[in-house]
């Protein structure tokens, strides 16, 4: 296995740069996930490990030792894309051992090898059928044994579950989280999608506009975005994002008649004394309805109380923006009740740079 090191590392094509000084280090054995929008970079950060494209400046090391200028053969990655190509002509077993046989690796560690990881990838009974014959789940499950097979030093992975249906993505995302740490291989893995990313990664780099925005666990990313954009790309659904505007004893939330207190809210006193603009981030998870009677609410209209799943949200509006909350009070009526902000969950961004600002930075 290896240790993978970026090193203000930048790639341009033409006067477009697709990877803008990027410095990264990937523990040994770690499985990392690079996410983001389309066009924000990881792709080409990937293929820049890889080889596959060359860096305009800055370094890629593997274990200490600087591998730029070495083919991706000779750095000892495997790389699974979004697509399979697997050999339509050759059976299930004929295309795992296939790397194994153009290295001229005898007849026996073949045999050896291929025990081993088809009983790691559970492909037994798939051996001898054609990739045609087999559902997509399935073929991208030969395709990562065909990868792991001669042993690579970093798995490098391109958005590999993206082209594969919903009913078999879930299944496949659970494998392969349980053999990566039942490999131990180091891995880098590209996706848009933050469910993946949450679920898989040790850490999550996150990216936009060509360069990492944050680089933590999924935990961190999640309760403590260092910016809006952070805040915003990672959860589902969104968190609300809300214009405060400072008022005698709390902070009015945009043009509303409604205002978190510092007594209710607990709202941290340089908030408000800060003199910057501040926008109020908030997870819909964090916001609910309570019932009248309690007090505990603000004089919101709620628009609209839906159900997915086994969960039930709601909806309510501050000026022209919709806003949405978890309802936990069992089925009621659109507009019955009042919107609760829970104070531990108030995050607050600079409304000019976006980034987060806590209590450490105060104005």
């Amino acid at each position: 296995m290896a240790e993978i090191e970026l090193k203000n590392l930048s790639v341009e094509f033409g006067a477009f740069k697709a990877v803008d000084d990027v410095s990264l280090t990937v523990k040994d054995g770690e499985f990392v996930v690079y996410l983001g929008p389309s066009g924000c970079g990881k792709t080409t950060t990937l293929r820049c490990i890889a080889g596959l494209v060359k860096a305009t400046s800055g370094d890629v090391l593997f274990d200490g030792r600087r591998v730029n200028e070495l083919s991706p053969s000779e750095r000892n990655i495997a790389m699974v894309f979004q697509f399979v190509s697997l050999y339509p002509h050759l059976t299930i077993r004929e295309n795992i051992a296939f790397p194994l046989k153009a290295r001229g690796t005898p007849r026996a560690e073949i045999a050896r090898k291929l025990e081993w990881v088809t009983g790691v990838f559970k492909l037994g009974d798939e051996l001898n059928r054609y990739p045609a014959a087999l559902p997509p789940g399935a073929r991208q499950k030969v395709a990562l044994a065909r990868a792991v097979i001669r042993n690579p030093a970093v798995l490098l992975l391109d958005e590999p579950l993206s082209a594969i249906d919903e009913q078999f993505r879930e299944e496949m995302r659970w494998e392969l989280g349980h053999l990566q740490r039942q490999l131990g291989v180091t891995t880098i893995y590209v996706t848009h999608d933050q469910r993946e990313a949450m679920s898989l990664a040790d850490r999550i780099v996150l990216m936009n506009n060509s360069r990492i925005v944050q680089v933590g666990d999924p935990d961190s990313i999640f309760l403590q975005p260092v910016d809006i954009f952070a805040g915003q790309f990672i959860g589902s659904p969104s968190m609300n994002l809300i214009d405060l505007v400072p008022v005698d004893g709390g902070l009015r939330l945009a043009d509303s008649g409604v205002t978190l207190t510092a007594q209710r809210h607990s709202l941290p006193d340089w908030a408000l004394k800060s003199r910057r603009k501040l926008k109020l981030g908030i997870r819909p998870l964090n916001v609910h309805l309570v019932e009248d009677e309690t007090g505990a609410g603000s004089d919101i209209a709620v628009d609209d109380v839906f159900s997915v799943g086994r969960e039930r949200f709601f909806t309510f509006r501050i000026g022209d923006t919709i806003h949405q909350g978890v309802d936990k009070r069992g089925k009621r009526a659109a507009g019955e009740g009042r919107v609760h902000f829970d104070p531990d969950g108030l995050l607050f961004f600079d409304a000019e740079t976006g980034r987060r600002v806590v209590a450490e930075e105060r104005p």
